[in-house]
């Protein structure tokens, strides 16, 4: 059984090289690999949730560079069997934080990322026109890292710090908003911490 409370504390965290730039679209310092599966918000103004995401490819197992793949429609189905059924997906998110905390922006902020799908937020359908997307690397049985959790608070203090909309109560997993059709970032993600983290 996993264990999700860890004791509260003050972390004195290590600051990361990276910065918003000026027009709110990329996470300067960030390693950037742009995906074509995005569009035009309908409402720049109206982005107020974070949605918190797990993504492992193959299921289950890290690194390789699949993610990447997938997010720029590039990844081969014969290279393993579950490639063949999502390898015409045509999905991204905003950043994805890897298991070494690493940082990988597709889609700029100020534009609409396809990580959502059908959702639904407070009555409010569509998700994708209001919220931006961060994946992390891992799955819904396993402990997330230590780095990524860090990594994690810190790119949310800058995301909140620009788009003030968004508050606690406005961070989400993917299963809050698809219930019964998404698990991620699953029971092995400890919210409470990542919160506990935060500056906001």
């Amino acid at each position: 059984m996993l264990k999700l409370n860890r004791p509260i504390q003050v972390l004195k965290l290590k600051r990361l090289n990276y910065q918003i730039d000026e027009d709110g679209a990329w996470l300067v310092g960030a390693r950037i690999v742009q995906s074509p599966n995005c569009d035009e918000r309908p409402n720049l103004a109206d982005i107020d949730l974070l949605v918190i995401h797990g993504i492992s490819l193959p299921p289950n197992e890290y690194g390789g560079g699949f993610i990447d793949q997938l997010f720029t429609n590039a990844l081969i189905p014969e290279a393993h069997p579950y490639f063949a059924e999502i390898h015409e997906l045509r999905v991204s998110s905003h950043v994805l934080i890897d298991r070494k905390g690493e940082v990988t922006q597709y889609v700029p902020f100020t534009k609409r990322a396809w990580h959502a799908g059908e959702s639904s937020f407070n009555g409010r359908k569509q998700c994708n026109d209001f919220a931006i997307g961060i994946e992390l690397e891992g799955c819904d049985e396993e402990a997330y890292c230590e780095i990524q959790y860090t990594t994690l608070a810190e790119v949310t203090d800058m995301i909140c710090q620009r788009w003030n909309k968004i508050t606690k109560d406005r961070i989400v997993g993917h299963s809050d908003i698809a219930p019964g059709r998404k698990t991620d970032p699953g029971p092995a993600f400890d919210k409470n911490y990542y919160l506990s983290l935060l500056t906001l």
